[in-house]
């Protein structure tokens, strides 16, 4: 998938475990590790800009699009 999901990057570099996170955004920890981890297929914006707030971070510091490279024959 070409969107990389960079959160626990950004929890690293703001020392934040993943419980801690979970309370700030009021999402369940299953949640917030299916989003760490990439298997989320979608993220409402509304969690997003939480995730943004309590992270004090922009949506690319959490998401990146990495474009997937062409087949070859």
């Amino acid at each position: 998938m070409p969107i990389i999901v960079n959160l626990d990057v950004m929890m690293a570099r703001r020392k934040m475990s993943l419980t801690e996170l979970a309370g700030r955004v009021d999402i369940t920890l299953a949640n917030l590790s299916i989003l760490k981890t990439g298997k989320a297929k979608a993220i409402r914006f509304s969690t997003l800009e939480s995730l943004c707030k309590a992270l004090d971070c922009q949506p690319a510091d959490i998401l990146e699009y990495v474009p997937e490279a062409p087949e070859t024959r």
